[in-house]
């Protein structure tokens, strides 16, 4: 049935440990009440009933909501949308990045959920959307245990509807949790951009279903932390720093154990060729050309990447993947110079290759994990540098020896267009990211305008 007759009363805040505000109104002398986390979206919520009384629109008496919203309540949900852009994108995505739409997708379904009764401890919800519903295979297609199942369908009932994204109030209470931790402070300005994204893309494919004729999040005012496109130079080390890291690697964990040297040549490819690390990871002897002096190379055509066991189609912890934003069979060839041919054949002489040629392989022989080389490169700094440089950024990760690297490149006067080429960027992402000048070159260059200036005096 339909009426006419409607009262809508003020928001309420409901005295609970957990702040929400209720928004309660009458139908045919019925009371309907539906609560909220924030007082904007309950104070958003009860101006739309006004309106529709206001505009002489009919109240259901069943749902109590006018025409209008009941066409919404009845659309899809953003929960069940979320799976089919999951579905939709997991096949072609690399595991890293997988794990990267599961948590965007889990951080913006836990904001749209309505307060409805039984709701499960927020930490069930997070965890059954992380390891169950955003994960393929999917949740109705594997067995869940009991307080999973009884998790997501809760969150199947309480999802609001995904039309509800069109209201702009809505979509911006959205993108503001997303620059928000699960402690409330502030979250990293590359995840916050990296969670837009994936709320980005997903609508745009809930445009090419039909959901709405344009993406509401695109026109929305909104100010996004700013991310620094730059490398901060204070991570980029000299050669002689470089080089001190590198031979402090071989005294991490003992000679006999060999925990540090058997990784002196994958840190040195990271410095002396700017491999990546998981290129590094994966490299074979087959892709070497070490001669007897001069210059070598290094032909790189696979990476070995850390990813959960959950994101990867094999299963394993380390997928098997081409290189980094290229076609699956491109190679990319790399001059090596003689102080990384030296180094390399010294590990072959020593350690050898794992089964399928991999030069570096942990204790076990088994593929390097990002845990394993980053625990060493730790202690290796705290062996190499002074106190106050250990307490700096300087060469703080493993990768900053590859910023190094190419900003020693830069400096040398290499040309930009061959240094990108050995990189593996563009040239554009190289004079953004990586024209930075080495740790104590600023020396080198105020000492020639010295000269130029004395010139002239």
């Amino acid at each position: 049935m339909k009426s006419l007759d409607v009262k809508v009363w003020g928001v309420r805040k409901r005295n609970t440990k957990k702040s929400s505000y209720d928004v309660r109104w009458i139908v045919a002398g019925n009371v309907f009440s539906e609560q909220f986390r924030t007082k904007g979206l309950a104070d958003h919520y009860r101006s739309k009933l006004l309106r529709a009384a206001h505009g002489g629109e009919e109240f259901d008496t069943v749902t109590g909501l006018p025409d209008s919203m009941v066409e919404k309540a009845a659309s899809l949900s953003w929960y069940a949308f979320a799976l089919r852009y999951l579905a939709m994108k997991w096949p072609h995505a690399a595991p890293n990045t997988r794990n990267g739409i599961n948590e965007s997708l889990t951080a913006v379904t836990m904001s749209l959920l309505d307060d409805r009764p039984g709701r499960p401890p927020e930490e069930l919800i997070r965890r059954a959307l992380r390891n169950w519903a955003f994960v393929l295979p999917g949740p109705d297609d594997r067995e869940l245990p009991d307080e999973i199942a009884h998790a997501l369908h809760w969150v199947s009932k309480a999802s609001r509807p995904l039309a509800d994204l069109s209201d702009a109030a809505i979509a911006r209470a959205v993108l503001d949790t997303l620059k928000l931790k699960l402690d409330g402070t502030a979250a990293a300005a590359e995840t916050v951009h990296r969670k837009r994204r994936t709320l980005v893309n997903a609508l745009h494919y809930a445009v090419d279903l039909g959901e709405f004729k344009e993406n509401p999040i695109t026109g929305i005012r909104w100010k996004k932390p700013k991310v620094a496109g730059e490398v901060d130079p204070r991570v980029v080390a000299n050669p002689e720093q470089a080089r001190s890291l590198l031979t402090a690697v071989s005294y991490v964990g003992g000679y006999g154990r060999a925990r540090g040297r058997r990784l002196v040549g994958l840190f040195a490819c990271m410095y002396y060729g700017a491999f990546r690390p998981a290129e590094a990871v994966g490299l074979t002897a087959a892709d070497l050309k070490l001669p007897e002096t001069g210059w070598g190379t290094a032909l790189l055509n696979r990476t070995r990447p850390s990813a959960g066991k959950q994101w990867t189609d094999s299963g394993e912890t380390h997928d098997d993947r081409g290189l980094k934003n290229r076609p699956a069979e491109e190679v990319r060839l790399v001059p090596i110079p003689p102080q990384l041919v030296a180094i390399l054949k010294r590990h072959l002489d020593t350690f050898g290759t794992a089964e399928d040629g991999r030069l570096f392989t942990n204790e076990r022989g088994g593929v390097v994990g990002s845990s394993t080389y980053y625990r060493v490169w730790q202690e290796a700094r705290a062996l190499a540098l002074p106190p106050a440089a250990v307490a700096s950024p300087l060469a703080a990760r493993p990768y900053d020896l590859r910023h190094s690297a190419l900003s020693t490149w830069l400096n040398a006067g290499v040309d930009p267009t061959e240094v990108a080429a050995r990189a593996g960027n563009s040239v554009e992402v190289l004079l953004s990211r990586y024209a930075k000048c080495i740790d104590g070159r600023q020396e080198v260059v105020n000492r020639k305008i010295e000269e130029l200036l004395r010139e002239y005096e």
